[in-house]
């Protein structure tokens, strides 16, 4: 068994509009959701989310997003910055995940809309319909999803293999506080 968490980076700045996309930076709400979904992955019945790898994309509000929730672990799993991550499209996704080593049981890909969103929906055959539904509808700033899959090579990895077991927005955990 594998799985895959998507870490969707929290809502950026819009304060420069001619800034370059890539080196936009978290919004006063995207830190704030950082530190909700820290607090919320420190606290989680399992803990912070066991994974062997995490991949980043390089973009500057992708990577501070991972900062925000770095905390959440004791000592942070491996992390490897890629820039084929920034805006990619979900194939592209698909592809990097399928050439993980086997050793790899659990990643997580930090990264952008609205790439995560098609790659969960198109990965995620089964799960929690509230969930599935939710997906269906939006993938907001900030969230976090995770899919089992029923697999022990990642070059097996197929569209529709997967069940969603975790959508958790930054929204929601404050308006359960």
């Amino acid at each position: 068994m594998k799985r895959l968490y998507l870490l969707r980076h929290a809502k950026s700045s819009w304060d420069e509009p001619d800034m370059d996309d890539h080196e936009r930076p978290l919004a006063s709400r995207g830190q704030r959701a950082g530190a909700t979904m820290a607090k919320y992955m420190a606290e989680r019945k399992d803990g912070p989310p066991a994974v062997d790898l995490i991949l980043c994309s390089t973009a500057r509000r992708a990577r501070e997003t991972l900062d925000a929730v770095a905390g959440a672990w004791k000592i942070l799993p491996p992390v490897e910055y890629e820039r084929g991550l920034y805006l990619c499209g979900e194939q592209a996704l698909f592809d990097r995940l399928r050439a993980l080593p086997d050793q790899v049981g659990a990643v997580m890909l930090v990264g952008h809309n609205p790439d995560f969103a098609h790659l969960a929906l198109r990965l995620s055959a089964t799960g929690d319909m509230v969930d599935m539904h939710a997906l269906e509808e939006k993938f907001p700033t900030g969230t976090l999803v995770a899919i089992n899959l029923p697999l022990d090579r990642w070059g097996d990895l197929a569209w529709r293999s997967g069940e969603l077991v975790e959508f958790v927005t930054p929204r929601s955990l404050e308006m359960g506080a």
